[in-house]
């Protein structure tokens, strides 16, 4: 078998949203990487290696059985109990004789009941939020499977360039209208460039288990917007200030366990610095 053949075979679910699309740029050039999109544009219509998939309609195991993948990414977005089923069939997937793994996206919101104390990759979940509730119920799906089997990513916010977060504070900013922001909000945050490179090393380096993904500093969310506004070289611009509680609050998922070297790791200002370019 050459080299080649002997590539894996990516399918990333979500592969047209913003960080799937990122994954899929990063991965395509040296696998062969399959993906999803569920609103036709031309770009994805044309791609034979892009699939429309509906998440509310249609049925992973299609595509699974199409692609045959080695190596599956969870990048979907969409109705959580749609997410949770399509979930189902694919650890159904993964526990048929065929060796293959999957990279799931969780979110720091598994923890956001914890509020005292950044979290850590062994940390137990708990979540007061509806979507924290639902990364719950999948990580603990996948948590049953042989651990070889499963990468579980657990991001903070996520901010790029092109972000829809960026895209919407620039909107707020043209139409007048306040962006909020929480002063209480203690956070590390996730860039679309370095996740796509820490994934790219966690399939090269066969690596499973829980990652925590993100900045190795914690900034307040009111502050670090406010600073991402000003070297973006926008003023006078409206905030409004969202306290949900008198007390600071961490939603920060930082690494213990699974470190990830030295050149992949990043501080909240490099995204700063990325954008001040």
């Amino acid at each position: 078998m050459s080299a080649q053949e002997n590539k894996h075979r990516i399918l990333i679910l979500g592969a047209s949203g913003f960080i799937g699309n990122a994954i899929y740029k990063e991965l395509c050039a040296y696998f062969k990487t399959f993906g999803t999109y569920r609103t036709a544009k031309r770009e994805f219509e044309k791609n034979q290696h892009f699939f429309q998939y509906d998440v509310e309609e249609d049925d992973v195991f299609e595509i699974l059985e199409i692609v045959k993948p080695t190596i599956i990414i969870s990048a979907l977005r969409g109705d959580f109990n749609a997410q949770v089923i399509a979930h189902k069939h694919i650890v159904q997937y993964l526990q048929l004789p065929t060796s293959c793994k999957l990279l799931f996206l969780s979110s720091a919101n598994v923890f956001d009941s914890y509020s005292k104390y950044p979290s850590y990759e062994t940390d137990k979940t708990l979540s007061d939020s509806v979507y924290g509730h639902f990364k719950i119920k999948i990580e603990n799906m996948l948590l049953r499977l042989p651990k070889r089997q499963i990468v579980i990513i657990r991001l903070p916010m996520v901010f790029g360039n092109q972000s829809p977060r960026i895209t919407e504070m620039k909107e707020f900013i043209k139409n007048k209208e306040a962006i909020e922001v929480f002063p209480n909000l203690i956070m590390n945050i996730a860039t679309d460039g370095k996740l796509t490179q820490q994934i790219h090393y966690i399939i090269n380096r066969n690596k499973s288990g829980v990652f925590h993904i993100g900045s190795t500093d914690l900034v307040h969310h009111d502050e670090y917007i406010t600073e991402i506004i000003d070297t973006l070289g926008f003023k006078n611009v409206l905030f409004k200030n969202v306290y949900t509680t008198n007390d600071d609050r961490y939603l920060a998922v930082l690494p213990k366990y699974n470190l990830l070297p030295k050149h992949l790791q990043f501080t909240s200002k490099d995204f700063i610095i990325e954008i001040a370019v």
